[in-house]
């Protein structure tokens, strides 16, 4: 591999599949598309062919991948599409994978992909300790220790989750779009709405984030990144940083920890 080689970051997520394009650790290009378990790895093909033309990326540039996922079915569907369209072998974040960081949990191999990825970036990024909010499908709040060990956290229902929960199980309710309302007291039944999902939500995070640091022993700096990440932080008292980017970086950094596997 040389200096210009890329590698591709793969962050398979239950609602979308996030990537990255890297030049070591510089982020060049990014781009998600929805999670299909079903999609077919010619599909795959022709919409990563199709994204790196449109961002300039030349297909003989990629010389490395790697994939973090959460959702079984597509992984090895995925893997097999970027060997076989780079050339290249793809690491799969998983055990027996480098990552220096220490997972202190009960059982590490039932830590998602996606958390310890997180914790890798957060630690590399903001060493000291910090507490990751990912707002994606699930929430996940992840605790990661000044000697970047990963110490554990909580899982939350997402924000979509909750809105369409509250939709389907009420049935006088109408379905309503995730959004700010003009103020906490609603004055109509879809800003009421609004605002228990959107103010509810805010106050989930802070609450949880502030029962967490109590239980550090250090005080932590507070993350968030996923799709809801900044929507939620321009609202939270709690959230210090909003880092979008930190689940690709990561596998950058796994990546560069493990080097090139060896050539197909």
């Amino acid at each position: 591999m040389t200096a210009e080689t890329r590698i591709l970051a793969c962050d398979i997520g239950n609602t979308h599949v996030c990537f990255g394009i890297y030049c070591g650790r510089s982020l060049e290009a990014a781009w998600r598309i929805r999670t299909d378990p079903k999609e077919t790895e010619d599909e795959l093909k022709a919409k990563i062919l199709q994204i790196i033309s449109v961002n300039g990326v030349q297909r003989e540039a990629v010389g490395g991948a790697i994939v973090a996922s959460v959702v079984p079915p597509l992984t090895d569907t995925m893997v097999q599409c970027l060997e076989s369209l780079f050339g290249i072998r793809v690491i799969v974040v998983g055990p027996g994978v480098k990552t220096g960081v220490a997972v202190l949990m009960d059982n590490p191999r039932e830590v998602g992909a996606d958390r310890i990825v997180n914790a890798v970036a957060a630690a590399t990024k903001y060493p000291g300790g910090s507490i990751v909010v990912d707002t994606g499908t699930a929430t996940t709040f992840d605790c990661i220790s000044p000697a970047a060990e990963y110490l554990g956290g909580a899982i939350a229902p997402g924000i979509a989750i909750s809105s369409e929960a509250l939709f389907l199980r009420a049935a006088k309710l109408p379905k309503v779009e995730i959004a700010r309302p003009p103020s906490c007291i609603g004055k109509n039944t879809i800003e009421s709405m609004q605002s228990g999902i959107f103010f509810g939500y805010v106050g989930l995070v802070d609450g949880m984030i502030e029962r967490l640091k109590a239980e550090l022993p250090f005080t932590p700096k507070v993350i968030a990144t996923g799709g809801y990440a900044r929507f939620l932080g321009s609202e939270s008292r709690r959230i210090e940083i909003i880092d979008e980017h930190l689940t690709l970086d990561g596998l950058a950094i796994i990546f560069e920890k493990n080097g090139p596997p060896p050539a197909r």
